[in-house]
């Protein structure tokens, strides 16, 4: 059994987000072609993600100065803690699936929030007297991406930073595959709209068939 999860960065739904309607049909195939794996969805707007702060390093710095655990103050135990377990449950998975829209060439800030709580050494890379090394060499990724205009291919593809940099820490954490679906070209063809998303849904089917 694999567990999965399902990493969500939109404020709204299924029925108004496309890469949401996209997400949400790719989960259902790959829940009916898997049965028993374990799909775990984490909503990163509802997601208590502490920002990497001066209580953060504060606690940090004390652990790894040797000071025990309850000589941190309340507050940095619980922002340590929390980023702990928010490593963890990514470090304990088999698979991932990013789901977000494009804003402003990227994806929401939660993302990013969420990014650096995973990015920890010792967890997901450690160094070595080479560089850093990936420690999820046996996982693999997925990112959904809806944008209004064509990002993936052409004259825009430069501006793309949303796949590109998932795609970029992935592979820094050791993970070997990490594909994209891009739902895309919906504000620049809306008369298309529903056919750019309804073409999405069949590739994401048939990915979700073999992910």
């Amino acid at each position: 059994m694999s567990t999965v999860l399902y990493i969500t960065a939109h404020p709204h739904d299924h029925h108004t987000s496309f890469s949401l309607a996209v997400g949400k049909e790719f989960v259902e195939a790959y829940r009916n072609a898997n049965p028993s794996d374990e799909v775990i969805h984490l909503d990163l707007y509802k997601l208590d993600i502490p920002a990497i702060d001066a209580d953060v390093f504060s606690g940090w710095g004390k652990l790894q100065s040797g000071s025990g655990f309850d000589q941190l103050s309340d507050v940095e135990q619980a922002k340590v803690v929390r980023l702990g377990e928010i490593v963890d449950q990514f470090v304990a998975a088999d698979k991932y699936v990013f789901v977000s829209p494009m804003w402003n060439f990227s994806f929401p800030p939660v993302m990013k929030a969420y990014i650096d709580a995973i990015s920890v050494v010792g967890k997901s890379f450690k160094y070595t007297e080479t560089g850093p090394v990936g420690l999820l060499t046996d996982k693999k990724g997925l990112h959904i991406q809806a944008s209004g205009g064509i990002y993936s291919e052409g004259p825009a593809a430069s501006f793309e930073s949303g796949f590109s940099y998932l795609k970029k820490i992935s592979q820094f954490f050791g993970i070997p595959s990490f594909e994209g679906i891009f739902v895309e070209g919906m504000a620049a063809a809306p008369d298309q709209a529903q056919t750019i998303k309804e073409n999405a849904i069949v590739k994401a089917k048939a990915l979700a068939a073999q992910f």
